[in-house]
């Protein structure tokens, strides 16, 4: 349905449905309904279980803007609570991949009690109060019909449990499979990696092999021609709460615990004294505090010592690290804490998210979802400039591309003499790099704003800078 000039902005990850679309105005998250999707709602909206789902946050909080704007082509509209930060599961740590299905479950196992259903199972509705994962798609719940299954099997197993089953039973990390499709791992794909003794693994056989055999048996038959058949042999919605409640406990057991890996006992590894850990900490709480509320942008957090310190500060931080392995012990600590600021997401960022999807924009780019009041590039530009290449000015042009103007960047630039930075560059072939020296990056820097604060750490080879970016 095309959207008059009414200052409306479609949101390009919400069309797939067409009884319903998210979209933007004012800096409202709104819904549009079509009839049929307004009585859903209605009926829904009437019911216990999802005033329940309401009160304990595990669906985000909806109501109804009364009266419909006249101005807005649809015969409802929703409010929705806005989300701190809209991520994608190929951002997510495995633990965060587990809890996200489960409450998926949950949310499915309550509808089918009340006698509703949910239309998909994707990954992509959930997303993320802090460390506490919350189901966004209202518009997916309808009444549930006897005789019909649960609509969404599909992509439940193609877009959280198949990864899930990929790094349980086979050590490989999931997150390349889901940025690599947004449809997730196709069913026969799953088959070529587990042939052999691998399909009598947990939930192989019934979710892998059985499931493509039926889907190959009836790949020629309507939808409508299946239902008639699962209702002839007896299929009832007791049968379908069985079967969401043998996938929560496949689940349960499917939690795998990432091994140890070169950055996950970083802290007590990594070259930081302790006068220099402490003047670190009281530079990065100082800047945070100065710059205010808002969003804080933590790029290499580690195990988010300094996003607990800007959390002290801000709205809501965003945690990104590249080794999935560190990113899934922090999101295990938040979520024990009843963390709701901290939201930890994995990520390369000489490699981040680009956008995806239909025209490259269903998924939008970490670029252009991730502009902060603060960053924290804290022991990175090392790490991109000399470890991955990637030219000085780049890096700090992209540090202020992600920082909203009058922000600040808080940096940390660490010398050639630095052990780790001697470390890097002995792997390179000398005279590399000329231009990486403390005048050339504080050149760099002026250029991309106003220097406010900077302090040498007391191991005279690292300092750290605030800038206010564009003042």
């Amino acid at each position: 349905m095309a959207l008059p000039d009414t200052g409306l902005r479609a949101e390009p990850g919400s069309f797939r449905d067409p009884g319903n679309r998210v979209f933007h105005r004012a800096g409202e998250v709104l819904r549009g309904l079509d009839e049929r999707s307004a009585r859903d709602w209605r009926a829904l909206a009437a019911s216990d279980f999802f005033r329940d789902l309401l009160a304990t946050g595990q669906v985000c909080g909806t109501e109804e803007v009364f009266p419909t704007p006249v101005d807005v082509p649809w015969a409802a509209v929703l409010r929705h609570e806005r989300i701190p930060f809209v991520s994608h599961p190929y951002e997510w740590s495995y633990g965060m991949l587990r809890d996200a299905a489960l409450l998926h479950l949950e949310v499915l196992r309550a509808a089918l009690a009340a006698g509703f259903t949910t239309k998909d199972g994707s990954a992509y509705n959930v997303q993320w109060r802090g460390a506490a994962p919350v189901f966004i798609d209202v518009g997916s719940f309808e009444a549930a019909r006897d005789g019909e299954p649960w609509a969404g099997y599909r992509q439940f197993c193609q877009t959280l449990l198949y990864p899930l089953l990929v790094q349980a039973h086979l050590g490989l990390d999931f997150q390349p499979f889901l940025r690599a499709r947004i449809d997730g791992i196709e069913p026969d794909q799953m088959r070529r990696l587990f042939g052999g003794a691998r399909r009598w693994r947990a939930g192989v056989l019934t979710h892998v092999h059985l499931h493509g055999a039926m889907q190959n048996r009836n790949a020629e038959a309507s939808t409508s021609a299946v239902r008639a058949q699962l209702r002839a042999a007896g299929y009832s919605r007791e049968l379908a709460l069985a079967t969401v409640r043998g996938l929560a406990k496949l689940v349960r057991r499917l939690d795998h615990r990432p091994g140890e890996s070169h950055w996950s006992d970083y802290q007590r590894t990594c070259a930081y004294s302790v006068p220099d850990r402490q003047a670190k900490e009281h530079f990065v709480d100082r800047a945070v505090a100065a710059t205010g509320p808002g969003r804080v942008l933590d790029l290499g957090a580690n195990d988010g010592r300094y996003a607990r310190i800007a959390a002290r500060h801000a709205d809501h931080v965003v945690a990104v690290e590249q080794d999935p392995a560190v990113v899934d012990a922090l999101y295990r600590a938040l979520r024990d804490e009843g963390e709701g600021r901290i939201l930890p997401l994995v990520m390369d960022l000489a490699d981040p998210s680009p956008g995806g999807g239909w025209r490259g924009v269903e998924r939008a780019s970490f670029a252009d979802r991730a502009r902060a009041d603060v960053v924290l590039a804290l022991a990175v530009v090392h790490h991109l400039a000399i470890g991955r290449n990637v030219p000085l000015p780049e890096v700090l042009d992209q540090l202020a591309a992600l920082t909203v103007t009058g922000g600040s960047l808080v940096v940390e630039f660490v010398h050639p003499e630095d052990p780790m930075a001697r470390r890097l560059l002995a792997n390179k072939p000398d005279g590399l790099f000329p231009d990486y020296h403390r005048e050339a990056f504080e050149s760099l820097l002026a250029a991309r704003g106003r220097v406010v604060a900077r302090t040498d750490l007391p191991s005279g080879t690292r300092t750290l800078y605030q800038v206010v970016v564009g003042g």
